[in-house]
């Protein structure tokens, strides 16, 4: 089966211009998604020939007519163009009319796409049919209408002998809106309507810009607990990918990717610990009983510190000391990149480790944008844990994500990637007597595995010593998911993944059928898949196969089936 060739447009000098005033191109955010599957492409720009490429995704070019009159000729000729509300400057030549932008909602992609719930949104750019004389198939549907009409969620517009697919959801936009917020951290949020998170407490924290709706995003298990149960923004990724492998594989072509996980690892499950009070009694309950289920975690450390011996333990029992800043304004916290540095420097130093690369803010506060990111930068922290709940009410895909992810800076700083990977957490002390119970445990584990994320847990260890019953929940969370094939990574490990598996690129297939990669990797673990339509790719189905993004794969492990050039 035949590689695709896919281009990702980008108009460097109009994306240069918008910087310049301010403009966020958040759209930028598909290379990251992208990327980490590494699915391969090139990065093209308005003056290319696109008739080189099988698929083009335009993702942000200038408004000129003559560039939309390019775009449009490359289709008619039989290319397939992928937008996510764009292309405005093809709009009138293709016969539509703009309507107004959508701030929000959510998208039914039901019986099209691999989505059984509807997708919430955060930025949607519809356009209504005109004079259109080309064939416009209506894929899904927005549940919010405009002047009564309903608004499909993707056009397909059938233009001479190719197809140009238009979503009116910003889809990258979207994801980074759930997974960052709308705008910077600088005022309270919203308390839930039943007093089950009051996040208007005169505390900046990561939560206060969180961008789900209390009423339509919120569900409640057996017991009544409340808990967000969808990652929204990890389901738009899938869409994404799964969009474009169908794209490609209805042209008789394939895309190869890296899968989410090692050969060996089914799901993936972290703990962490802040240290908060320090009570070494509580530290060493919190050593023996993870020793009894040989399961290693992430000890997120703030001053005074345990005793060294404890730390000794810690690190000989082969888990991981991590920071944990402390900006409380209440127990004299600052933030400031100052702040961070000296008391990062006082952990290192107070337990005998200079390697730290894992940080978790301190009551996860915040505030701006990306502030944080910029100090862990500057101060080799490589992880942040700091985006999860502290609430009762507000539990679950907070964020819409349970994915490792690199977060995006601001026009400012060009929209670049911070290269500090985020990996958020979905809950805290289970069974605590003003928390939530662990009823929540197995939501949560199937919500992180349909997405192949990471469920990400916290207990702080004075809260283990003192409540036996959020011991308890921390056992139940280990033998139930070691039940359902999970493993435990230490942030570390999630981190040491994530980065290697970027080192590798998908050149091509060859001839024989073999993919093509190049890149230094230090780990053979690998999982390459190469989707294909069953029906039609007789000699790819042998072999060992999965299903990822609603499509068959086959997958081929680091062995004499892959080609590896230096």
């Amino acid at each position: 089966m035949k590689m695709a060739k896919l281009g990702i447009l980008f108009d460097e000098y109009e994306a240069e211009l918008k910087w310049s005033t301010g403009e966020n191109l958040f759209e930028n955010y598909l290379f990251e998604i992208i990327d980490r599957f590494r699915i391969p492409y090139e990065k093209v720009g308005i003056l290319e020939d696109f008739n080189t490429f099988d698929v083009l995704i335009v993702l942000q070019c200038s408004g000129g007519v003559e560039v939309a009159k390019k775009i449009l000729e490359y289709v008619h000729s039989g290319g397939t163009i992928i937008s996510y509300a764009g292309l405005e400057n093809a709009r009138e030549i293709l016969g539509f009319a703009k309507t107004e932008v959508l701030e929000k909602g959510y998208a039914n992609l039901a019986c099209f796409f691999n989505q059984n719930v509807p997708l919430r949104f955060l930025h949607a750019e519809p356009w209504e049919s005109e004079n259109n004389s080309s064939k416009v198939t209506d894929i899904g549907f927005l549940n919010e209408k405009i002047e009564g009409k309903r608004l499909s969620a993707l056009q397909r517009i059938n233009h001479g002998k190719g197809v140009l697919d238009r979503w009116t959801v910003a889809i990258p936009k979207s994801i980074v809106y759930l997974q960052q917020g709308t705008q910077p951290v600088n005022k309270d949020g919203i308390p839930a309507p039943d007093g089950s998170a009051n996040l208007d407490e005169n505390i900046l924290k990561a939560e206060d810009g969180f961008e789900l709706d209390w009423d339509k995003d919120r569900t409640y298990t057996e017991t009544g607990m409340p808990y967000f149960p969808y990652p929204y923004a990890d389901l738009w990724k899938e869409v994404i990918v799964e969009h474009l492998f169908k794209c490609v594989i209805e042209k008789g072509l394939t895309l190869p990717f890296v899968d989410f996980w090692p050969t060996d690892v089914k799901y993936i499950a972290t703990i962490s610990h802040d240290s908060d009070l320090n009570v070494d009694e509580s530290a060493q309950i919190t050593l023996d009983t993870l020793k009894s289920e040989n399961v290693q975690t992430t000890w997120c450390m703030i001053a005074p510190g345990y005793d060294s011996l404890i730390y000794e333990q810690i690190k000989s029992d082969g888990h991981e000391i991590a920071f944990h800043y402390n900006a409380l304004e209440q127990e004299n916290g600052v933030w400031s990149e100052e702040a961070f540095k000296s008391q990062l420097e006082w952990i290192k130093n107070s337990t005998s480790t200079e390697d730290i690369i894992s940080n978790k803010n301190h009551y996860t506060r915040f505030e701006g944008w990306g502030e944080l990111y910029s100090w862990c930068e500057k101060n080799g922290i490589q992880v942040d844990q700091t985006r999860g709940p502290s609430k009762k009410g507000n539990i679950g895909f907070l964020f819409g994500t349970c994915h490792p992810y690199f977060p995006i800076a601001l026009a400012d700083e060009k929209n670049r990637l911070y290269d500090v990977l985020e990996i958020g957490f979905l809950t805290q002390d289970l069974n605590h007597n003003t928390l939530s119970d662990s009823s929540v445990i197995q939501p949560f584990l199937d919500g992180v595995k349909s997405v192949n994320g990471v469920a990400h847990f916290l207990f702080h260890q004075f809260h283990i010593y003192n409540q036996p019953k959020v011991r308890e929940a921390l056992l139940q969370l280990i033998t139930s998911a070691k039940s359902q094939g999970f493993t435990f990574w230490t942030s570390r490990q999630i981190n040491d993944w994530e980065r290697e598996r970027r080192k590798l690129s998908i050149t091509g297939i060859s001839g024989s059928g073999q993919i093509e990669i190049t890149g230094l990797v230090g780990r053979n673990d690998f999982v390459l898949l190469v989707p294909f339509e069953e029906d039609k790719n007789l000699d790819i189905n042998q072999g060992e196969t999965v299903t990822r993004f609603g499509f068959k794969c086959k997958q081929i492990f680091n062995s004499s089936n892959v080609l590896e050039e230096a």
